[in-house]
């Protein structure tokens, strides 16, 4: 009787606690919105400010009258969307296709890591919105210095995030493997590369944002089109309003792109779980 008992209080404070683990549905949503709603408040409260205040658009112009703008120029703002979005994409690629080459001789190739990383962190260390007047002046006006000064600025998180993220696997596993007779590109495959890529796509998601404000900072500095160039534009007209629309419209793009980078990782992540 007893053991029943014991068996029944543990069965209802099983329940209660695998009950307990779940929150309430209301808590769920809170928690599945709370960015959207932390945002709504903070729009909601801008445009009472705004309207209370009865500051100048010119100084502050309030969100709908920024979504206004959005809509009525919109093909203006898609068209040198489209520009910057170019300019970011390619500056990107160009530092990946380039970054993890060169991170996978750091990481074996001691000698290559002592000769190149001090040139690394020198280049890294100057601030590359001084360069663009210098790319500028050899490059010309066109597209090749946003792309440059994109890829500049994000080669290098990708580049230390791989390092790092190929440095991050257990040595004594990598032994076990190799005594076992595991080859080399069998270990990169298997469990280097599957122990990468949190970090390889870390440094990706901190380089994209990097190549978006690399490409509006060569623009700022010359060019004919472009967010960065549009945006110089209003603020030559005191066009506040149309200057908040491009701030927006650039700062789509970052989201936009981290976002796919995101959805990327996940999905890669899934199939290197699965073919381990």
């Amino acid at each position: 009787m007893s053991d029943t008992q014991n068996s029944q209080q543990r069965r209802i404070v099983a329940a209660a606690i695998k009950g307990g683990k779940r929150p309430p549905l209301l808590r769920q949503l809170f928690e599945k919105f709370s960015a959207l709603l932390l945002a709504s408040a903070i729009i909601l409260f801008w445009q009472i400010y705004v309207k209370v205040s009865g500051i100048t658009e010119f100084v502050l112009p309030a969100p709908t009258a920024i979504a206004e703008r959005l809509i009525a120029d919109f093909p203006l703002l898609i068209s040198h969307a489209v520009i910057t979005f170019s300019e970011v994409i390619a500056g990107f690629g160009s530092a990946v296709i380039i970054g993890l080459p060169i991170a996978l001789i750091i990481f074996y190739s001691p000698i290559f890591e002592r000769s190149i990383y001090p040139i690394l962190i020198a280049l890294q260390t100057v601030p590359k919105i001084v360069l663009a007047p210098l790319l500028v002046l050899y490059l010309g006006y066109g597209w090749a210095p946003k792309i440059v000064l994109a890829f500049l600025i994000s080669f290098f998180p990708i580049l230390i995030s791989t390092v790092i993220g190929l440095q991050s696997l257990d040595k004594d596993l990598v032994n076990m493997v190799r005594s076992m007779g595991a080859k080399e590109y069998q270990i990169f495959h298997k469990l280097r590369l599957p122990a990468a890529l949190p970090n390889v796509f870390g440094g990706f998601k901190v380089a994209i944002y990097l190549a978006v404000i690399g490409a509006v900072i060569g623009e700022y500095v010359a060019a004919e089109q472009g967010l960065g160039y549009l945006q110089l534009q209003a603020n030559s007209q005191f066009d506040t309003t149309l200057n908040f629309a491009t701030v927006i419209m650039i700062s789509a793009i970052g989201v936009c792109l981290y976002l796919i980078l995101n959805a990327l990782e996940k999905r890669m992540s899934f199939r290197r779980d699965s073919a381990v």
